[in-house]
């Protein structure tokens, strides 16, 4: 395995390509960063774009559903899709109105979900799912019995095909209005958790 994604005609960014990040390694932190991703796919020419929640396991992208649902459904029977990630990490004001931007981070995968029908890799992938939403919570929580492991597709997206895009700084005004009177800078986005809230007066965290 590589340390870069090969550009493909699907994932060579041609618009500000200088924002283009095709290090394996800056993908997956994206990738693990998220709990949501969206999927965009097709059923008899209509275009879907559905947020699912996410996990990775090496080189593979993990979703979950519902047999019945229609993401499933679609991509277990091997309609094309395209997965995306976003993190807003800042709102870029300027001085112009042109020159205002985000500073984000994302990635884009393009491919083919595949059935994760291998019992253990099945299991795997739920553990890895609940340490994701919490370290140590596989081991806490009831596991899923017969009937929910069976009513519960997992699909998995090989990552082959994929590109990060970044940016981040402040923001780049041209010369001409660089003494125009108005505040220019970063305001920060922070995505944090709360204090836990209980389900009832006598749970523990």
């Amino acid at each position: 395995m590589t340390s870069q994604f090969t550009p493909t005609p699907l994932t060579r960014v041609r618009r500000l390509a200088q924002a283009a990040n095709y290090d394996r390694a800056t993908v997956h932190a994206i990738i693990d960063a998220g709990y949501v991703c969206h999927i965009a796919f097709c059923v008899d020419g209509q275009p879907h774009c559905i947020p699912t929640a996410h996990w990775r396991i090496g080189d593979k992208l993990y979703i979950h559903g519902s047999n019945g649902s229609r993401l499933m459904k679609a991509l277990a029977a091997g309609a094309p899709a395209s997965v995306c990630i976003t993190h807003v990490d800042g709102l870029v004001l300027a001085r112009s109105a042109f020159s205002h931007s985000m500073n984000y981070r994302s990635a884009m995968l393009y491919g083919q979900f595949e059935v994760v029908s291998d019992e253990e890799e099945k299991w795997a992938s739920f553990e890895t799912f609940m340490e994701k939403v919490q370290q140590g919570r596989w081991e806490q929580a009831r596991k899923p019995n017969a009937q929910e492991y069976a009513a519960t597709t997992v699909l998995a997206l090989t990552i082959e095909q994929a590109v990060a895009k970044t940016r981040s700084g402040p923001p780049k005004d041209d010369d001409a209005d660089m003494d125009w009177p108005v505040w220019a800078g970063v305001l920060p986005i922070e995505t944090r958790f709360g204090s836990p809230i209980a389900h009832r007066a006598d749970a523990t965290v």
